[in-house]
């Protein structure tokens, strides 16, 4: 598992490079570049265009100006700190070179009078006259060609110029030894993308801004690269889980045919159809590692209950696993209607559970009394012994990045494992981060949902909003009334849902409940539970509610200030009604002038319900990673890619990645020699570790 030893160079310390020392070095980390491997991909974004003019006439200042002068007189300081000029002429006019604190034996070696040089820099008229302070270049004109055409521009640092991060990154590029290809050949000349060494050359050299577009071909071949190395660490965990031995178990049906027969309406197609893809999976020897995807309201929780009794009827156990305790709690009420009518025994633990309380439990479930069991993490406690555990379904997946999943597995449990997203993620960014497992996705309705009707209400009509309110209310009906976020301080949301809290009492009486993010988390299930018996009549909270909270009775949703939130967090607050017979309603409240993209963003959520097509217009609007929370979305982090613009690679990437572990299990060919070093480029040589236990 050792790194190849063409690559030691790449790898060696930043201080190795020239020009950069243990400042420079602590500067460039905060750009994310520790060896020399990473300043390969800390790519240019922009060009400064340094072609040669024949003169300050063909420029209009401010701009970049390259030009031959002849040099004439110097005209030193009249003061201390003063600026020292250089008198030029180019082909067609004079103009001036400036300087401050420079040595004057410094700069009559630099510009000697009489001779001819090349200058280069920023040309900007002061009273009238052209001229150039402190040029970034000055040579004699047999060095013309020091001068890029197009001068690459990089991010920065404080304490990084220009100058050293190009001559860093050229030491960078001199260090790049011969590696084999790893792309599939049929693909690359088919794409006409160029070699690995070259691919880099060509995007530090651009050739104009179009050398900066994802669509040049050393950008595309770059960031194949990048996406494929994530695939094949995705594919390898993938291969990895399935070698590892799976029990298949096979149930009879018996106890799904209780619940089905229980319920008043028939599964929809697309259930049906997921709860045979799983059924398939566990009925294999090798592990299942699926991901059921379903927009709000698709009825996910049905399929994962039919996934836990499968493991039931096969005579062992099975597990739900929540992020928060509200939700575990939430799923726990959710499924005991349908265990009751399997006849199946369901408990809930989670960290409140204390004691003999606790104990009786665990004691049950090691004896294998409690077929199904839903809790949050805590169920992963060293003192919790399961009899007979065969699946695991997990719940939001964002919680529970690869690395997790990984660990999961490494526990040494044989488990299948369901993961249930109820964020409807475009297939680019599905593959980013489940690219190790197969999908499942719920597209349809269930029968009996009616279409919520969605309106934009500008804000001077919010004393119609609470006189509907107060209809809706004398009707029995429920509402949610949702605050914006003002900032990113919890306190002034805060003050903002007490205000509206206060307003809407003082219009609606004492039938109106407030939770938010500032409770204590008691007071908050207490406030939750008024709403939910319905006790309170309209609940005014933060985006406290968006995941989970189910209440048929709720039939009215008003979003404040709804052009603050994104579209994925619309479409989950949207989807909190509509869970009953009843007709609902959706008001997004918005104060005028909206902007271009809050006008978008409104209008895509008020004509349609499908989570799929939203989140497609979200990740056209706002890029990957806000997407999903870059901080906790287990999403990758690329430096070339860009999963907006380039998202039919990673399908590609991924179909690439599988077919060479297919062919090269090992990775021990000519192709997969070449791949172990992509790995090790890419960061991901962990994956490496998975093979060669193999």
């Amino acid at each position: 598992m050792t790194r190849p030893e063409a690559l030691f160079p790449l790898f060696a310390e930043l201080e190795t490079l020239p020009g950069v020392g243990p400042k420079a070095a602590q500067a460039f980390r905060t750009l994310g570049v520790e060896r020399p491997k990473d300043l390969l991909y800390l790519m240019p974004h922009s060009v400064v265009d340094r072609a040669l003019r024949a003169s300050v006439r063909d420029v209009t200042p401010p701009a970049t100006l390259t030009v031959e002068v002849e040099v004439g007189q110097h005209v030193p300081p009249r003061r201390k700190g003063g600026p020292y000029r250089v008198h030029v002429r180019d082909r067609k006019l004079e103009f001036t070179l400036v300087f401050f604190h420079a040595r004057t034996d410094y700069l009559q070696k630099l510009l000697p009078t009489g001779q001819r040089r090349l200058v280069s820099g920023k040309v900007e008229l002061f009273d009238g006259m052209a001229q150039i302070v402190h040029p970034d270049h000055v040579l004699r004109p047999d060095e013309a060609d020091e001068i890029p055409a197009y001068e690459p521009v990089y991010p920065l640092a404080a304490g990084l110029t220009q100058k050293l991060v190009q001559k860093a990154v050229a030491g960078a590029l001199a260090r790049v030894p011969d590696l084999g290809e790893w792309i599939d050949a049929g693909l690359k000349s088919r794409e006409g993308w160029p070699d690995w060494t070259r691919a880099l050359h060509m995007v530090h050299a651009p050739d104009g801004p179009a050398g900066l577009a994802p669509d040049h071909p050393a950008r595309q071949r770059l960031a194949y690269d990048e996406l494929f190395a994530h695939q094949l660490m995705l594919s390898i965990a993938r291969a990895r889980l399935r070698r590892g031995k799976g029990i298949e178990t096979r149930g009879d049906g018996h106890l799904r045919a209780r619940v089905l027969k229980s319920l008043p309406y028939a599964p929809t197609g697309a259930q049906v159809r997921a709860v045979a893809e799983i059924e398939a999976d566990m009925a294999r020897p090798v592990r299942m590692n699926r991901l059921l995807q379903g927009d709000v309201g698709a009825g996910k929780t049905l399929v994962a209950f039919q996934a836990l009794l499968i493991a039931v009827e096969a005579g062992g156990q099975g597990v739900m696993m929540a992020p928060t305790e509200i939700l575990a709690r939430q799923h726990f009420e959710g499924l005991e209607p349908l265990a009751r009518a399997a006849g199946v025994r369901l408990e809930l633990l989670t960290g409140r559970d204390r004691g003999a309380e606790r104990a009786a439990k665990l004691a049950d479930l090691a004896a294998g009394r409690i077929p199904i069991l839903v809790g949050t993490h805590a169920v992963f406690q060293k003192d919790v012994a399961f009899h007979d555990l065969r699946l695991a379904v997990v719940d939001e997946q964002h919680r529970f990045g690869v690395a997790q999943r990984m660990e999961l597995a490494a526990k040494g449990r044989a488990v299948d494992v369901l993961v249930m997203t109820a964020t409807p993620i475009p297939r680019s960014l599905a593959l980013a981060t489940h690219g190790d497992m197969d999908v499942s996705v719920l597209d349809e309705k269930p029968a009996g949902r009616k279409p919520i009707r969605t309106a934009m209400v500008p804000a001077e009509r919010l004393d119609e909003v609470v006189d509907h309110l107060r209809k809706a209310v004398a009707e029995g009906r429920q509402a949610y009334w949702v605050c914006p976020l003002v900032e990113e301080s919890e306190v002034v949301d805060y003050a903002s849902a007490e205000e509206r809290f206060r307003s809407l009492r003082a219009a609606l009486g004492d039938r109106v409940g407030l939770v938010h993010g500032q409770m204590p988390p008691a007071e908050k299930d207490a406030a939750m539970a008024r709403f939910v018996a319905g006790e309170t009549s309209v609940l005014v909270a933060t985006t406290v509610i968006e995941v989970g909270v189910n209440v048929p009775n709720a039939t009215i949703m008003v979003i404040e200030r709804a052009e603050t939130f994104g579209l994925a967090q619309l479409h989950q607050l949207r989807g909190r009604v509509g869970r009953g017979e009843a007709q609902s309603t959706c008001l997004l409240l918005y104060q005028p002038p909206l902007s271009e993209t809050g006008r978008r963003r409104l209008k895509t959520i008020r004509d349609t319900e499908d989570g799929f097509r939203i989140a497609e217009e979200d990740l056209a609007m706002r890029g990957a990673g806000d997407l999903i929370g870059t901080a906790q979305s287990g999403l990758p982090r690329f430096r070339v890619a860009d999963l907006e613009r380039q998202a039919g690679l990673m399908g590609l990437a991924q179909s690439d990645a599988r077919k060479l572990l297919h062919d090269d299990p090992g990775l021990s060919g000519p192709r997969g020699e070449a791949a172990r070093a992509l790995l090790w480029l890419m960061d991901q040589d962990r994956a490496l570790r998975l093979i060669s236990v193999g």
